[in-house]
Formats: structure tokens, C-alpha cells, sequence
């Protein structure tokens, strides 16, 4: 125990606590499993231990008593982890490696810390009910990273970045992860004046090659997942959205291979809604995961804060339930406190209330779901689609439909989308 969250109690549903679950009750059943199995809830080891608390304007304010550079630091870290993820109640978490250990004075030192961290979490987690959702390496902090990873132009970062997956790899895999995710924080150019675009994909396509080539090595049966983020710290980025990631895997063969993790805040950036992003990965058969938080619309940047837009989550759930659900992923919140919200209770609150407006959201997406609200009216919109001669038509050609509706005099007339009754439709849900 840290001693960090001392007097505060456990969150459980309709405690009575000042913080409790009003919500997110974890054995209710929902759409045919337990609340906490639909949601796979986990906590995001950097933004709630390692992050400092500062802005593009400002610097530290947080003060927590785990920072700083030693594995003392590291070790005091993973305890108030630890108690947090009891606190909540907390089925999963993730982490990348510079989160949990401090940086050595070269690769051996660094790879030995964080197995060092490892063997605490292993030795924590035969006792703890949390579990691994995925991990990750950080390949975009140091300033080894200033040009990318996977795609720099020095052969050296490539070599230092692969050895360095590989450990957090083995570090996922050893501590029973269910997927590895790799986010390509700056794999993308700020000019084109001294960029080799063809090059640069062409590494970042045989990066990914042999991450899933070792993934099948060493027996690792978790997923890979991928990212996607379109702008922000680079002008652009590789995997800017979930089709252009979807056309990536596909030139390198690795469609089948790899899924992808879908943030919030990333969906927004790219000029998309959440629920697209979902709605399309399901579509082309690559969705994995989700990070969850909301962005700030008065801001131009990704702000990375807790959700609280029940009906936005209630459409992102729906979309999830709608392709299955989750299988190896799950909720991940990808979001941090305000710089303002200093006290040990402000971080469980915000996980509290977070779990809670996600369960708001998966409830009403179920009973949407269930009650055909949205099916029903999509159903009838393609009906057409259902006759025979429809369907022989897409396996015809140019002439013969035109032929076809020479024959039949077609001469069709629009029918209404009826946005705003389907719009309507949702609000009563949510």
C-alpha cells in the first residue's frame, strides 16, 4: 500500500460513499453479459502516475510523491497504482514502458528497470483481481524520437526502437497482456523538404511486419492493434484515421493480422465522429479497441479529458454492441485529470464518474439495439436491395443496365432520410 489514497473508501455501486458508482453496476447484465464484461473497463497507467499535470503553456502541477527518476520512484508508483486499481474495482490497465520505469543510461538499463517493475506487477497481480488490457512502448518522449521511430532516417533509431518493442512485447506477454498496441506518436514529417515518403512508409510497413512475426514467435495470442491519430505532434501523420491505417495493413499484407484501438479525441481530430471510426473498422473487419475521453470543442488540440457526453458514448457503444462487441479489447480511458484537480480524490472521482457515464451509454445503446429503434428504419431504407433482380445487377455491367432501365422505364423518385426522426428516436434513449 502507497498510503496515497488513504481515507478514501472503495467505489462500489450505490454505496452511499461521496464517491460511488450511481451507474456502473458491474453484474448487471446488458445485452446478454455482465456490465463489466461489455466494458472491460482499464486505467491508463501514464496519464493518471506519469503525467506531471502541464500544458502546451504551462509546466507542473501536480505533486505526486512517486515522481522522479529512481526505481525507489518506480516501485512507490506501482503501489499507488495498485491501490487505485482496488479502489475502482478496476478489471484491467495499460502502460507503456518509460510510464513504469525510470530511463537508464543506455538499452540494457532501461530494459532492466522495467523487467525489474515487471516482476513487481507479476507478483501484485497473483493477488489482484486487475489484468493486463494491453502494453505499449513509448517511442515519441526522448529526443531520440525527434524524426520517428519506425520511420526515421537514421537505420540506428529503427534498431533501438525494434529492440525496444520487442521488450515491452515480452513485458506484455509475460504478464498474461490480451493485446499490444502501437501508437506511432511521431511517425509522420513536418516537411516534405527532407522527407522520403516512399522510404519512410516502406520501414514503417516492415516495422509492423515483424512485430507481428515475432508476436507469432514467442506464442503471444493477444492482438495487435494500431492507433490511428491524425495530426499533433507531427504535421502528418501516417495513421491518420482508420481508413487510411485500413489501406496501410492492406499494401503490407497485414489486414488480416493486425486491429485497430480507436481514441475519442484521435476520431475528432480527423474531422470524424467517434462512432464513424467504430462503425467503419467494424466494416472492414479491423476493430479491436477503444480508448476513451472527449476533447474540448473550443479547442483545437487533443485535450484528453474524461468523457461526459452520455448520448456521444451512447452511439459509440451502440456501434461496438452493433459489430459484436468487444473481444480481446476494451474500454480504455486514455484521459487526464485538469491541471487544476490536485487531490488524490479528484482521480478517483474522475474514473468514477467516467465508468459511469460509459455504463449510461451502454445501457441506452442496448436497449436501441434490442428494440430495433435505429435497425428497423435502416432495414427499410435498403429493402431494395433484397430483390433478385437488385442483387444480379452487381454482377452485371455498364450496357445491360442500361438496357435494363430503358426496358423498365425507370425513373425513380427520392425518399426522405428522416435524420431528424431517427435524431429523435436516440434522445429518448439517452
Amino acid at each position: 500500500m502507497s498510503g496515497y489514497f488513504d481515507g478514501i473508501a472503495p467505489v462500489r455501486y450505490g454505496s452511499g460513499e461521496d464517491i460511488a458508482f450511481h451507474h456502473y453496476n458491474p453484474d448487471e447484465i446488458v445485452a446478454g453479459k455482465r456490465m463489466e464484461d461489455q466494458l472491460r473497463f482499464a486505467v491508463a497507467y501514464w496519464h493518471s502516475f506519469a503525467w506531471p499535470g502541464g500544458d502546451p503553456f504551462g509546466g507542473q502541477t501536480f505533486e505526486r510523491p512517486w515522481f522522479g527518476d529512481t526505481m525507489d520512484h518506480a516501485r512507490l508508483k506501482a503501489d499507488a497504482a495498485f491501490d487505485l486499481f482496488e479502489l475502482l474495482d478496476a478489471p484491467y490497465f495499460c502502460f507503456h514502458d518509460a510510464d513504469v520505469r525510470p530511463e537508464g543510461a543506455n538499452f540494457a538499463e532501461s530494459t532492466k528497470n522495467l523487467n525489474e517493475i515487471v516482476d513487481i506487477f507479476q507478483k501484485k497481480m497473483e493477488s489482484a483481481k486487475v489484468k493486463l488490457l494491453w502494453g505499449t512502448a513509448n517511442l515519441f518522449s526522448h529526443r531520440r524520437f525527434m524524426a520517428g521511430a519506425a520511420t526515421n532516417p537514421d537505420p540506428e533509431v529503427f534498431a533501438y526502437s525494434a529492440a525496444t518493442v520487442k521488450t515491452c512485447m515480452d513485458a506484455t506477454h509475460r504478464l498474461g497482456g490480451e493485446n499490444y498496441v502501437l501508437w506511432g506518436g511521431r511517425e509522420g514529417y513536418e516537411t516534405l523538404l527532407n522527407t522520403d515518403l516512399k522510404r519512410e512508409l516502406d520501414q514503417l510497413g516492415r516495422f509492423l511486419t515483424m512485430v507481428v512475426e515475432y508476436k507469432h514467435k514467442i506464442g503471444f495470442e493477444g492482438t495487435i492493434l494500431v492507433e490511428p491519430k491524425p495530426q499533433e505532434p507531427t504535421k502528418h501523420q501516417y495513421d491518420y484515421d482508420v481508413a487510411t491505417v485500413y489501406a496501410f495493413l492492406q499494401k503490407n499484407g497485414l489486414e488480416n493480422e493486425v486491429k485497430l484501438n480507436i481514441e475519442q479525441g484521435h476520431a475528432i481530430l480527423a474531422g470524424h465522429t467517434f462512432e464513424h471510426e467504430i462503425a467503419l473498422a467494424n466494416a472492414l473487419g479491423v476493430f479491436g479497441s477503444i480508448d476513451m475521453n472527449r476533447n474540448d470543442y473550443q479547442s483545437g488540440w487533443d485535450t484528453d479529458q474524461f468523457p461526459n457526453n452520455v448520448p456521444e458514448v451512447a452511439l459509440a457503444y451502440y456501434e461496438v454492441l452493433r459489430g459484436g462487441g468487444f473481444t480481446t479489447g476494451g474500454t480504455n480511458f486514455d484521459a487526464k485529470l485538469r491541471r487544476q484537480s490536485l487531490d488524490p480524490a479528484d482521480l478517483v472521482a474522475a474514473h468514477a464518474g467516467a465508468m459511469d457515464v460509459c455504463a449510461r451509454g451502454l445501457k441506452a445503446a442496448a436497449a436501441m439495439l434490442s428494440d430495433g429503434a435505429l435497425e428497423r428504419p435502416r432495414t427499410e431504407r435498403y429493402a431494395g436491395w433484397s430483390q433478385k433482380w437488385a442483387r444480379e445487377m452487381l454482377d452485371s455491367d455498364l450496357a445491360s443496365i442500361e438496357q435494363a432501365v430503358l426496358q423498365n422505364d425507370l425513373s425513380p423518385s427520392p425518399r426522405s432520410g428522416r435524420q431528424e426522426v431517427l435524431e429523435n428516436i436516440v434522445n429518448r434513449y439517452v
